[in-house]
């Protein structure tokens, strides 16, 4: 009988009420649960086991540069990283509110490594992030032009709760990236989160557009709404 429960629960796609299952049966614990705690257990553990699924999907989809956790930062007093600006975002309502974040500062101090934290965290609660290098996102969105595919991927950056644009403003802003920046600025202003990393400070960013209309409507739309974390400091990866 135990074993075609088992079956019927793997049959149903119930894989973590039958590793539950399993493991209560193989050390004889059914008999000391009643229905009603047999019964949440399993429902508890399938749960579970749908949570850590679900997670490891949006991780993988996510496209992380680094594998990272807030838990790990380091709050050094000389990088400028404050605890209690990171315990604010760490419950990921800043997503919820569709505000921005800005990291910046120099390189090498950490920049993308707390991107990826603050990514790693909001797939964690359950929400949808894309990781995109500035420089390779825009390659992408040329190619996806000259296969007609331009507008899915648009749809596609706009659908994510989270999208992370790191190593903003090391390469140039022609033309062609200020309108494809524009563009999946304004689709997510007020509606989804936007999250950039940056070693060019915020005053310098206006110079990095010849257009000034357009510098002023990216800028306006990024600015908004914002969460700043300035870091400073040497470079960690001297350090190491």
């Amino acid at each position: 009988m135990q074993d075609q429960i088992k079956q019927s629960m793997r049959s149903l796609k119930m894989d973590g009420m039958a590793s539950l299952y399993q493991s209560l049966s193989e050390t004889h614990q059914l008999t000391h649960l009643t229905n009603d705690q047999l019964l949440q257990s399993l429902l508890q553990a399938e749960w579970e086991y749908r949570q850590a699924r679900k997670q490891d999907r949006l991780v993988t989809a996510a496209r992380f540069r680094y594998q990272a956790s807030l838990e790990e930062l380091d709050y050094t007093a000389s990088r400028n990283l404050d605890k209690n600006t990171v315990a604010s975002i760490s419950d990921c309502s800043f997503i919820k509110k569709a505000e921005n974040i800005l990291i910046t500062g120099p390189t090498g101090v950490g920049k993308s490594f707390i991107a990826s934290a603050i990514g790693h965290q909001a797939c964690r609660v359950g929400y949808k992030v894309m990781y995109y290098n500035m420089q390779k996102l825009f390659q992408k969105l040329r190619i996806a032009k000259a296969e007609g595919n331009y507008i899915k991927e648009l749809l596609r950056i706009e659908k994510q709760d989270l999208i992370i644009l790191d190593d903003f403003g090391i390469h140039p802003v022609d033309a062609n990236i200020r309108l494809e920046l524009l563009e999946i600025i304004e689709d997510r202003h007020g509606k989804k989160s936007t999250l950039i990393s940056s070693q060019l400070p915020v005053a310098k960013w206006y110079e990095l557009f010849e257009d000034a209309t357009v510098a002023d409507a990216i800028l306006d739309r990024i600015l908004h709404n914002t969460i700043r974390i300035d870091l400073k400091g040497d470079s960690l990866r001297k350090k190491r």
